[in-house]
C-alpha cells in the first residue's frame, strides 16, 4: 500500500492510501478518487514530505497507519461521495415524490427503476413497514465552485 498527499482542484488537500502507483492513476482516471471535502473528482497528488521511521527496524504493523480515526473517517467519507455519485449517475431523481413514486414501482402500477427523492421520517417509515426496500443516501458537502 501506498499513502499519497491529494489536492483537489480547489486545494482541499486530503490523504489517501492505493496499492500501487499505477491503482492511483485508474482510481482517478475511472473517476473514483473524491475530494472528501467538496465532492470534486479532479484530483492530484500533492507535495509530500517522505515517510521516516523514527528508529531502524521498528516500524508500524501493517495497516496500522491507515486506521486512525482520522484516516477511517477520511475513507468513510469518500466512500459516502461514492455511492452518492453513482446512485445520482445511475438512477432516476423524483423528488418530493418518492414515497408515491417508490410505492408504484413496489405495487407494479409503473415500471421498475432504480429513484432516489426526498421523503420526511414519516414517510420513510411508512415505505418499510409496507415492505418497500428504501435507504437513506449518505449526507455528504454538495460539489461548489469555490
Amino acid at each position: 500500500m501506498i499513502r499519497y498527499a491529494l489536492a483537489c482542484e480547489h486545494d482541499h488537500e486530503f490523504d489517501g492510501w492505493f496499492p500501487s502507483s499505477d491503482g492511483f492513476d485508474a482510481q482517478v482516471e475511472a473517476g473514483e478518487v473524491l475530494c472528501p471535502h467538496c465532492g470534486s473528482a479532479s484530483v492530484r497528488k500533492a507535495l509530500m514530505a517522505p515517510s521516516i521511521g523514527k528508529s531502524i527496524g521498528k516500524s508500524a504493523p501493517q495497516g496500522e497507519a491507515s486506521s486512525t480515526p482520522a484516516a477511517m473517517a477520511q475513507k468513510m467519507s469518500m466512500m459516502m461521495l461514492a455511492l452518492r455519485k453513482h446512485v445520482e449517475e445511475n438512477c432516476d431523481y423524483v423528488g418530493d415524490a418518492f414515497a408515491e413514486e417508490a410505492r408504484r414501482i413496489h405495487y407494479g402500477e409503473t415500471e421498475h427503476r432504480d429513484i432516489y427523492g426526498e421523503a420526511t421520517p414519516d414517510e420513510a417509515r411508512e415505505l418499510i413497514e409496507e415492505g418497500v426496500e428504501v435507504a437513506p443516501l449518505p449526507i455528504v458537502p454538495r460539489r461548489s465552485a469555490n
